[in-house]
């Protein structure tokens, strides 16, 4: 079964209240090329995120639990969710369950809303930033790998029973502040922030737009590897990344159309009546 049909038989869209505004969401596992191998696990650090999309009508966070795994000079960080939606998909496959069963795991296990993936120091010094758009438009840049500008303050919280310290920073468009334990020596942190002198547990920016708390640790004494599917994602420019997320917030129903030719979408409100969605609420985290 090619990943082709199961779009073609299988796309889901789905509107749900998200304070008088819809969430748009489509559902498209990745395919089976073997991933890339991008280095050895080491540490794995989950974190419960609260962001918001919409930061006008949104009254309510969204959350999503995203995991960083840190190897020796890389990492990768990812929705959890969407790493259960691939794993299940592919078992799926491998076991030739049904069309509907196939189906039925999309809609319970495909609802990451955080689709980015982000993997730092593979190429070493450069990071990789890919996405899914739309669940169906699979991209990916390259650049530079740099961390902010910190400047470490003088207090101090606890977290995850850990003395923290804490640190701020102008980056990528926004105001980060971040609690950071040296008793886990390793410079990393969610997304894309890292640069300090230890572990961060905890980073929002000042807008209060996105929070990461770490809700647990785990450290690994077998070698387990940390794997990019980097082969199904097209290399694009950072330019054209981002110019494809607009136009894809701007019209989603024709943006899919225009990825997907011979798929045909309906889309209907909660009382049933046809709807085309023009615009959706986007909140980059990264600005510039």
């Amino acid at each position: 079964m090619t990943t082709r049909k199961i779009l073609s038989a299988c796309l889901a869209v789905l509107l749900t209240p998200l304070a008088a505004q819809a969430q748009f969401n489509v559902f498209m596992p990745e395919n089976h090329a073997k991933p890339d191998t991008i280095g050895s696990l080491q540490l794995r650090v989950q974190y419960e995120t609260r962001f918001y999309l919409d930061t006008v009508k949104q009254e309510k966070p969204l959350e999503e639990t995203m995991i960083l795994e840190v190897g020796s000079g890389v990492s990768k960080f990812y929705s959890y969710s969407k790493y259960i939606c691939d794993s299940v998909y592919n078992a799926d496959i491998a076991n030739k369950a049904s069309q509907e069963t196939i189906n039925r795991h999309l809609n319970q296990y495909g609802n990451a809303l955080m689709t980015e993936i982000i993997c730092k120091g593979f190429p070493a010094g450069q990071v990789i930033t890919q996405n899914a758009v739309a669940g169906c438009n699979r991209i990916r840049y390259e650049e530079k790998l740099e961390f902010p500008r910190w400047e470490l303050t003088e207090e101090t919280d606890t977290l995850l029973g850990m003395a923290c310290r804490k640190a701020k920073c102008d980056f990528k468009g926004r105001h980060w502040t971040a609690w950071f334990t040296d008793e886990v020596a390793i410079s990393e942190g969610p997304w894309k922030l890292g640069g300090l002198p230890g572990l961060i547990l905890k980073a929002k920016d000042s807008e209060g737009h996105y929070c990461f708390t770490a809700s647990g640790i785990e450290l690994c004494h077998t070698r387990r590897p940390i794997t990019a599917g980097l082969k199904n994602y097209e290399a694009v420019s950072r330019k054209q990344y981002r110019k494809i997320h607009e136009r894809y917030y701007d019209d989603p129903i024709g943006f899919i159309q225009s990825s997907q030719p011979g798929v045909s979408m309906t889309v209907t409100d909660g009382n049933g009546n046809k709807i085309r969605p023009r615009g959706i609420p986007s909140n980059p985290i990264e600005r510039e």
